[in-house]
């Protein structure tokens, strides 16, 4: 929204950042690299006094923040897992949280510590199903219902509209909760589905360069806001100045790096499935719920996972590839590759994860803005190392 009041595109919103208190019109908005703000008198305090209950760069990125998720406010702390951190401390002694099977390893390992810490009881649930929370809602006891779409790393998409009604309706007390990392504010709009909090890991599409740690929230209610400023500021785990800046930098090509990062990823998914491996991927037809995910978002974002059938040969790719990094997160300008259950999901332990149906054999690809060919054919150097496609014969100089 321009100070006009026009509706600008999203990449227009993206780009475009307002800061009409900066006495010296900055193109730039400038970084407040101070703990402290000097005061007027003895007794009247400024809008600033200490970072960690504010700093002007940290509002100017919020305020952006808020803009482009739709949200009435954003907050902006240290990480992704400091964000779920605040918001979990809005849940009691006793009381509980439902989430999905297929859940980012750190997030489960955080709600295994309040588990065994503080009482709080989670409920592990296929999210493909909407109605398989009806079992779980207790108008008392539930408070949260922490929603990932697509999940992390098997793909899987949840009816968030669907299941908002039904908190809505047995648990009007509930808070529903939807990890938004993996669409980005580009892709798909929570807020605007009744949802109550959207949060992001930051360091993943927001910033898009892996080079800061970052956790974002957004709401559009006030009351949720102030209890949630009230966390961060109570912990201090709000976002220094410098992070605040290089974020508020990331945010503004956000939508041109995943418009190429999401080309690329469906010339990919259709390489594999050519070479008749597993994909999951919403950006597939052969997705089972690519219908549902085409609804709820407007793309299917830059990160696919298959399986290979094989741990070791999955090993082989992953280790054969020379273009895709080996390393955890995603969203980064640069190609990524992993086995997640290796790494990011790793601190679940091995039974669970069978519990669970997370395949130990599978790959993450999580697509930069490398050109596409020279991406399909690291993997398929990678594919042909492992012994999964036949090399193609040399072209006969005859």
């Amino acid at each position: 929204m321009s100070s006009e009041g026009k509706q600008y595109r999203f990449a227009t919103q993206v780009v475009t950042v307002e800061n009409p208190d900066d006495p010296h019109h900055a193109a730039s908005v400038p970084i407040y690299q101070s703990a402290t703000f000097k005061q007027t008198s003895a007794s009247a305090g400024g809008q600033y006094d200490y970072s960690r209950s504010g700093n002007p760069t940290r509002t100017q990125l919020e305020n952006h923040l808020a803009k482009v998720m739709g949200a009435k406010r954003a907050l902006a702390v240290t990480s992704g897992m400091s964000a779920l951190d605040v918001i979990a401390r809005l849940v009691r002694s006793g009381e509980e949280i439902i989430v999905g099977d297929d859940l980012y390893g750190g997030t489960n390992r955080l709600l295994e510590f309040l588990q065994k810490s503080q009482n709080i009881k989670t409920h592990h649930i296929d999210t493909t199903r909407a109605d398989s929370i009806l079992t779980y809602l207790d108008p008392v006891k539930t408070r949260l219902v922490i929603l990932e779409t697509p999940t992390n790393p098997l793909i899987k998409i949840a009816d968030i509209p669907a299941i908002t009604r039904h908190v809505k309706e047995k648990c009007p007390n509930a808070l529903v909760v939807v990890d938004n990392t993996m669409m980005s504010p580009y892709l798909m709009r929570p807020l605007e589905m009744g949802v109550d909090i959207e949060y992001h890991s930051g360091t993943k599409y927001l910033s898009g360069h892996h080079d800061l740690m970052a956790g974002v929230l957004g709401t559009k209610r006030e009351d949720l806001a102030d209890q949630l400023y009230y966390v961060i500021n109570a912990t201090g785990c709000g976002l220094g100045p410098f992070d605040s800046w290089l974020l508020l930098r990331g945010i503004k090509t956000m939508a041109v790096r995943m418009d190429k990062q999401q080309a690329s990823a469906i010339r990919i998914c259709q390489y594999l499935e050519h070479h008749g491996l597993k994909v999951h991927y919403p950006g597939s037809k052969k997705h089972p719920q690519y219908e549902l995910h085409k609804r709820i978002t407007t793309g299917p974002g830059a990160v696919l996972s298959f399986e290979t059938g094989d741990i070791g040969i999955s090993e082989r790719i992953v280790e054969a590839a020379k273009l895709w990094s080996i390393s955890v997160s995603f969203g980064c300008v640069n190609s990524l590759i992993s086995m997640p259950c290796r790494m990011s999901h790793a601190s679940i332990p091995a039974s669970v994860r069978a519990e669970r149906a997370l395949p130990e054999d599978v790959i993450r690809l999580c697509v930069g803005i490398e050109h596409v060919d020279d991406l399909i054919d690291d993997l398929e150097q990678a594919l042909i190392s492992a012994g999964v496609v036949e090399e193609k014969p040399a072209a006969s100089s005859t």
